[in-house]
């Protein structure tokens, strides 16, 4: 299976769409670097309706993300019956993590201070450094494998390089997202405006592909160049698909691997690489990360319908208010008539989002997106098995098992 979309230029140039049926200068979707969509001076978006524009993405075949990955060879599942505790699972790691910390404003550059205090905001902000904790394990375990004694400084250089990547689209996704909180801490746009938000994440993707270069490593290059153009492929799919009840469940996943799974992929894979390893171990880190990225985003889906405001550090269910469509709400469908009603209206009536949340868990939504998280989380255990039994695949293991329990 295979999904084809028409051809659009996604270069570094800024993007411009225009809402058909309007002229207003408002209406302009305008970035620097990524979309963003433009409020009108009450804070209203105008052209909301999906119809009155369309974007187009360019084209793409990857049937590698889609839902009907086989299954049924699986002989390692997750084991979900353990609690799982980050720290121990990171032990390994810790002084690579202590390092990249250090290191990691450092790298950003000092030239520009208001960039160096939004860089320090967002990375003050918290999270668990995940993405360059998973660079650091396959590094460590890769590297084992290939008889070396430690993680050379290109696998130090592409872990920060990675989380460098990461905390722009989080920058950027903000400023699309109008959202205010990240992580309960007012996000770049909110505290320093939206041009600064915008310039500082495109400064950090600048910079992040600066030391890229600087690798020296074609393969790596191509891998991480691709993950930049994914992140801005997913929100102009998602830009095109609001409010709209007849996304499949390939558009969802293909969506969640441009704006999650691929960069993890990237970044589990391009450590095996930098390792030395075979072209066979390097290509099932690239699946590890990328099953492991799926069933992430879709853990993350299911907690925005589970979880209070203030445990997700956003507003609960925000991602159906702004007419993002995910896993849960795709599964509901298929058992709740009504709830594509409410859909469509868009939320217009007093009460109606409260009923679609509804709708979402009568309907099994939650329950069989908890499933599908759980079959990628399998096939990324399995992925796995190319690795020698070591502490470091055990810690990799737990990283799924970690992502999962997140739903508990």
């Amino acid at each position: 299976m295979s999904l084809t979309y028409p051809s659009a230029d996604l270069s570094w140039g800024g993007l411009v769409f225009t809402s058909r049926g309007c002229s207003s200068d408002r209406c302009r979707i305008l970035t620097i670097g990524l979309p963003y969509r433009k409020l009108s001076p009450h804070g209203e978006r105008c052209c909301r309706q999906r119809r009155s524009f369309r974007c187009e993405v360019s084209s793409v075949q990857r049937p590698d993300v889609m839902i009907n990955d086989a299954v049924s060879s699986l002989d390692a599942s997750v084991d979900s019956d353990k609690a799982v505790s980050v720290s121990s699972l990171l032990a390994a790691v810790a002084d690579d993590l202590r390092i990249l910390n250090e290191n990691l404003q450092a790298v950003v550059g000092a030239e520009n201070p208001v960039l160096m205090s939004a860089a320090e905001q967002i990375f003050g902000a918290g999270g668990k450094r995940m993405r360059p904790a998973l660079v650091f394990l396959v590094s460590r375990a890769t590297s084992q494998m290939a008889g070396l004694k430690d993680v050379a400084p290109q696998h130090r250089r592409l872990a920060e390089i990675i989380e460098m990547i990461h905390t722009a689209s989080l920058i950027h996704d903000d400023v699309l997202d109008e959202s205010s909180l990240r992580r309960g801490k007012e996000t770049i746009h909110e505290l320093y405006g939206t041009r600064v938000a915008v310039l500082a994440g495109d400064f950090m993707f600048a910079q992040s592909s600066w030391y890229l270069a600087n690798l020296e490593n074609i393969e790596v290059i191509k891998l991480i160049s691709q993950v930049i153009k994914d992140f801005a492929s997913g929100e102009i799919k998602q830009a095109s698909s609001l409010f709209d009840c007849d996304l499949t469940m390939e558009d969802y996943l293909l969506k969640s691997y441009y704006k999650t799974a691929s960069l993890i992929a990237a970044s589990t894979k391009s450590a095996a690489i930098f390792s030395g390893v075979s072209e066979s171990v390097c290509n099932q880190m690239y699946n590890y990360g990328k099953n492991l990225g799926l069933s992430f985003q879709i853990v993350d889906d299911i907690l925005d319908f589970t979880q209070s405001s203030e445990k997700l550090g956003k507003p609960a269910a925000s991602d159906l208010a702004k007419g993002n469509l995910t896993a849960p709400v795709l599964f509901a469908l298929e058992k709740e008539p009504m709830l594509r009603e409410i859909i469509d209206s868009e939320f217009t009536e007093v009460g109606s989002l409260q009923s679609a949340i509804e709708l979402v868990h009568r309907g099994g939504g939650i329950e069989r997106a908890r499933s599908l998280a759980k079959q990628r989380a399998d096939i990324a255990i399995q992925s796995l098995q190319c690795l020698p039994q070591s502490e470091l695949r055990k810690s990799l293991e737990g990283m799924v098992t970690y992502v999962l329990e997140r739903l508990d």
